[in-house]
């Protein structure tokens, strides 16, 4: 699915595939239920995501090729707007609302070994432009952060999954420390900036992982797990305040499961 929001009781979860169906369906999580709303205009899956639950962006993904659409949220329902310049699924963004979001990452076309792509590209409320390529191509890594101010952790290259992370400055991407764990197609939150992100969940080779790890701007560090290990899952929010939804769970059925993060407190004790 598509995700939005930034706390565990403000999400927005959009499109998918419930197999073997494509949907648009939206729906609003209050911490409490979820609520079904308007369509996506245009059912897909594996698609590109950032936003609130007022205002957020549905972009490319499986439709039921590779597609350059891109839809807009304005609290209330979808309208399409001008599209990616390189139809991509598998891909993912980062952004404050519909207004800003930088796209990178996705899978474009077979055969496998081309088809994996580094391509990003900045939206600015109106159009995208191409700007510089991330060091390392993958489809269906993590993301975290803003336009200006991003992350892409993780991913599968098309031959093996990833740990690699980089960070994006606004301008270019840097390789920095890598994850735990290389993996893909795990959910991910933190919608500030590049210094803070989780990763959760997602597809070590062969398996399905309940991870999580957290980002301090520096290294990740792994901390609770989530209670039932799942990959391609759905997540929003901040390191200290975060929801993951849906996904696939052993041996492959879908799932409805809705997890609630809150960072856990630490303390510290001096020994006389």
């Amino acid at each position: 699915m598509g995700s939005a929001g930034v706390s565990n009781s403000s999400a927005l979860a959009f499109g998918g595939n419930t197999t073997p169906a494509t949907v648009g369906v939206t729906e609003s999580y209050d911490g409490t239920t979820w609520t079904e709303l308007n369509d996506l205009s245009s059912p897909r899956y594996q698609i590109g995501s950032n936003g609130t639950q007022t205002s957020a962006l549905a972009i490319g993904g499986e439709a039921p090729a590779p597609s350059t659409l891109t839809e807009s949220w304005n609290g209330t329902s979808w309208t399409e707007v001008n599209d990616l310049n390189t139809a991509r699924r598998l891909l993912r963004a980062a952004g404050t609302d519909n207004t800003s979001s930088l796209a990178f990452a996705g899978y474009t076309n077979p055969p496998l070994a081309t088809g994996v792509s580094a391509l990003t590209e900045s939206w600015n409320g109106t159009s995208w432009t191409e700007v510089n390529d991330l060091n390392q191509a993958r489809y269906a890594p993590g993301s975290a952060g803003v336009a200006t101010s991003a992350l892409c952790f993780g991913g599968y290259m098309g031959t093996a999954d990833s740990a690699n992370t980089e960070s994006w400055n606004g301008t270019s991407w840097t390789e920095v420390n890598d994850l735990n764990e290389a993996k893909s197609d795990m959910a991910s939150a933190g919608r500030t900036d590049n210094t803070s992100a989780l990763s959760a969940g997602g597809q070590p080779p062969g398996t399905k992982t309940a991870n999580v790890e957290e980002w301090d701007g520096t290294s990740w560090t792994e901390t609770n797990n989530l209670n039932t290990a799942r990959e391609r899952l759905a997540g929003n929010g901040t390191t200290s305040s975060a929801a993951v939804y849906g996904g696939t769970t052993v041996p492959g059925a879908n799932t409805t499961a809705t997890e609630e993060w809150t960072k856990p407190t630490y303390t510290t004790e001096t020994l006389g």
